[in-house]
């Protein structure tokens, strides 16, 4: 069988503990077959990534925004994980929803997603093809650029 937990170690993708939820939300729950992330921020170590691409995305830092959109697909990989006991209890990703800060007028909200998408691609392969939606928002918690959920269908034993 292939081992997405083998494909996380020799990509070299290290995936964080799922910190502790800052208010009255789970940062996962598993239903039956399918886990469900809350939003994921890109953070790591407690912090934001971005310390300069804080706040609404445009056409200049789109690419900061996507490279941050990775980072926070990497936290709901993470969260996935949690609920699973292994990545390699995943039978597809489903779906990945990207939030992303805009400015006015900014419009490549895919562009910034293709940054998570690309990450789930190399983890989970062909399993990692998803649908997806790509949101333009006023504002994100912390003033972060992107924000990321997944939903993830296990194999049935």
């Amino acid at each position: 069988m292939y081992s997405f937990e083998e494909t996380l170690k020799q990509t070299g993708i290290v995936l964080p503990e799922v910190p502790a939820p800052a208010g009255m939300y789970q940062p996962a729950l598993r239903i039956g077959d399918f886990i469900y992330t809350s939003g994921q921020l890109p953070m790591a170590g407690g912090k934001l990534v971005e310390p300069e691409g804080r706040g609404a995305v445009t056409i200049e830092r789109q690419e900061m925004a996507a490279a941050a959109a990775r980072t926070a697909a990497i936290n709901a990989v993470a969260a996935v994980r949690s609920m699973a006991g292994s990545l390699d209890e995943i039978e597809r990703i489903v779906k990945l929803t990207v939030f992303v800060s805009s400015a006015p007028g900014f419009t490549n909200q895919h562009l910034v997603a293709n940054g998570a998408s690309a990450l789930i691609g190399e983890i989970f392969g062909e399993a990692g093809r998803h649908v997806r939606s790509a949101v333009g928002v006023a504002a994100l918690p912390l003033d972060a650029s992107v924000e990321v959920e997944l939903i993830a269908a296990c194999r049935q034993h």
